[in-house]
């Protein structure tokens, strides 16, 4: 009887598991072949959180690429610090069932492979002891229907990226307070060793449709000034470089006195007298990146900000020609008529194709609350008329430092002769200052000139000499023609105003012999 009992039981066992393998596989044939893959993935990630959470000794922390509208540093310090372990023999490696992938690449411009962990890879790390497992989780989604309520940014994206960091429960606090940090040291450290200067540009078709890192798109900065070969007064150099080493140095000083840690300079001069290059050679100089801004492509305000919070730290964002690129010129002398209608047109509801980036907006980013978003930044206007300017757009704590870009001097002539031809004395240097002294002429010009010859001083000195000798004719007779029209409209001014008054004393002679008469 007991035997029969114990089969009983068995057989009861055995059909009831039975049952239940059936109904998990008719549960998952079901989900499989009906439900969204949406649905289906949160299913099954709610299971295996389910029995990670209960029967795992194991913690994860997930880093997400965005924290709202900001990127994460944590996230961008784990990319490249990631990246040196898969670089390295030294690291373990292991992958799902779609085998070892790695990412690599190289600019034309760099000497280095870039390596990078490619999606659902994971990377072993081990710190202090304890083993660190990364995974690069990647998943699609239609920016239509995806909406995360912790990030307004969710809307744009067609992709989300997190690393989920897996560890021991009781490493907890190692993984917190020591081995995140070292991530954080050792990413900054890589990156400014191995650092290549990107020129950052807007990408506007991407304004409004994709995440945040693909508003700018970006090359390699590869311009070879520094301040060393710009043609400029030493004396002006030497205050520009210790400018900018305090202002690096200086961060627990700005945050003392309560102001945001960035810097503005104003560029103003002609044309060709090397307002690029000197961006290029304190870019060079500090190893910060450069986003060129282009005002006049921008629509709104709003527009404005969000490029200015996708900007890195550590980097400059340069507005070449501002007096050229929206209306930001002195308020005093805009148009109340057209204000006021423009003003209707918004308070009936119409909108405005022609609207662009508005000076208030302007002065917002550079000086107001959003100038805040950011540490080390540096923030370069550059202008071939300062007179045109707002004074409110270039006051002191917008831009701090004016820098005027002049005609080429003396000094800036010898520095370009040992650039382009590699003398620093000839016989001719003499005649040519003398001329240079004399004449307006921008180092692009004098530049121009010694490229022509760069393998033989002599023919090269002797062009510059004759453009010189030529520009000063040309500036002379044109000294004489402005001056002759000068004194011809002075004599027709003059002769028209003896031409009245003899016309109003004959009048009145008239008018006096009509009186007799």
């Amino acid at each position: 009887m007991e035997i029969l009992s114990g089969m009983g039981t068995t057989k009861s066992v055995l059909s009831t598991v039975g049952s239940t393998v059936a109904a998990v596989m008719v549960a998952r044939s079901i989900i499989n072949d009906f439900l969204p893959r949406e649905v289906h993935d949160y299913l099954y990630s709610a299971v295996r959180s389910f029995f990670n959470h209960r029967f795992s000794s194991d913690m994860t922390i997930i880093v997400d690429e965005f924290d709202g509208l900001e990127t994460n540093q944590i996230f961008d310090a784990a990319q490249v610090y990631l990246g040196t372990l898969t670089k390295s023999t030294g690291a373990t490696t292991s992958a799902a069932a779609a085998g070892h992938r790695i990412r690599v690449s190289k600019p034309e411009s760099e000497d280095t492979i870039r390596v990078n962990v490619d999606r659902n890879e994971e990377v072993v790390d081990r710190f202090n002891g304890v083993v660190f497992r990364w995974v690069l989780h990647c998943h699609q989604v239609e920016a239509k229907s995806f909406y995360n309520n912790r990030d307004v940014n969710s809307t744009l994206r067609s992709e989300v990226r997190s690393f989920y960091l897996t560890f021991p429960k009781k490493a907890k606090t190692v993984a917190m307070e020591t081995y995140l940090p070292h991530i954080l040291r050792e990413a900054h450290a890589l990156k400014q060793g191995e650092k290549t200067l990107k020129l950052h540009t807007v990408d506007f078709n991407n304004m409004r449709v994709y995440p945040c890192r693909d508003v700018w798109s970006s090359v390699s900065l590869n311009h070879p000034a520094t301040f060393q070969t710009l043609a400029m007064d030493p004396d002006l150099k030497r205050v520009i470089m210790e400018d900018l080493e305090r202002f690096v140095t200086r961060k627990e000083y700005y945050r003392r006195v309560g102001k945001a840690w960035k810097r503005g300079y104003l560029l103003y001069g002609p044309p060709g007298t090397g307002k690029s290059s000197l961006i290029a050679a304190m870019a060079n100089y500090l190893k910060f990146d450069v986003y060129d801004l282009e005002l006049s492509g921008l629509r709104t305000d709003s527009d404005l900000r969000r490029l200015l919070l996708c900007t890195g730290n550590r980097s400059i964002l340069v507005v070449e020609d501002i007096d050229c690129s929206v209306e930001l010129n002195d308020r005093g002398s805009a148009d109340a008529a057209a204000a006021a209608a423009a003003v209707a047109r918004l308070r009936r509801g119409f909108y405005d194709e022609s609207r662009q980036v508005t000076l208030s907006g302007v002065l917002n980013c550079i000086d107001g609350l959003w100038s805040s978003c950011g540490d080390e930044r540096i923030i370069i206007f550059t202008t071939n008329h300062k007179d045109k300017l707002d004074p409110a757009l270039i006051r002191p704590g917008r831009m701090d430092m004016h820098i005027h870009m002049s005609y080429c001097t003396p000094c800036a002539f010898r520095i370009l002769a040992n650039n382009y031809l590699g003398i620093e004395h000839h016989q001719l240097f003499g005649d040519i200052e003398r001329l240079i002294d004399d004449v307006q002429v921008t180092p692009a010009e004098v530049a121009e000139q010694l490229m022509k010859h760069e393998e033989d001083p002599d023919p090269a000195l002797g062009a510059l000499l004759d453009f010189l000798t030529l520009k000063r004719i040309q500036d002379e007779e044109a000294k004489k023609a402005k001056k002759d029209k000068e004194d011809e409209e002075a004599k027709s001014k003059e002769s028209d105003e003896n031409g009245v008054g003899v016309g109003g004393e004959s009048i009145t002679e008239l008018g006096e012999i009509g009186e007799e008469i």
